[in-house]
């Protein structure tokens, strides 16, 4: 039977999981089995630039958090060596990074992930992990933005190097008058004999 001191230090672990769980937008459950020290020092380093808090963690620990956080389906994947990656504020940037390192390596893959307290399949997990960078997404945005605003500029830039708007009106009165001096001449009405 284990100690009281262990069972409070594992209830705070639960607790501590399930508030992390709570506050989290985003979190992938992944299966490490086969990394090695220097790909996982290099895998914690860049989840860690991307804000992605990443932890070894037991199954039966993780069960107990992600039901406490009310995170219902995960107890299927519990099961084997297990980690959990979440972030706070960008639902994309574990699951790329996760998947970006599961296809060079055989025997690390995802197992399970969640968004806004939700379990999602694993296909849509797969296509969260395909989505550009949350900077790359926010660029796109930008371009947009300015690619109505950037035609305008080029287009009063056009008027003012022909001359401003009264060369530009000027040369649209002649072609005008030409047309109007090409038209037929309508024909006479026939006179009806009465």
């Amino acid at each position: 039977m284990p100690s009281t001191a262990v069972l409070e230090k594992k209830k705070q672990m639960v607790a501590d999981l399930s508030e992390r769980i709570k506050n989290s937008c985003a979190g992938v459950v992944v299966d490490y089995k086969g990394i090695n020290v220097e790909d996982d020092t290099k895998l914690r380093k860049e989840l860690r630039e991307a804000g992605v808090e990443y932890t070894v963690v037991k199954n039966s620990i993780l069960g107990r958090a992600a039901q406490d956080a009310g995170l219902e389906g995960l107890d299927p994947v519990l099961e084997g060596t297990t980690a959990i990656a979440t972030c706070v504020d960008d639902y994309v940037a574990s699951a790329r990074i996760l998947q970006k390192y599961a296809d060079t390596h055989n025997n690390f893959s995802l197992k399970s992930g969640y968004l806004d307290g939700e379990i999602i399949s694993m296909e849509k997990l797969i296509a969260l992990a395909k989505l550009p960078s949350r900077e790359v997404l926010l660029a796109t945005v930008c371009n947009v933005f300015n690619a109505p605003i950037a035609a305008f500029a080029r287009a009063v830039q056009a008027i003012v190097d022909k001359g401003g708007v009264e060369a530009c009106q000027s040369e649209e009165a002649p072609a005008e008058e030409a047309v109007a001096e090409e038209a037929p001449a309508e024909a006479p009405a026939e006179e009806t004999a009465e």
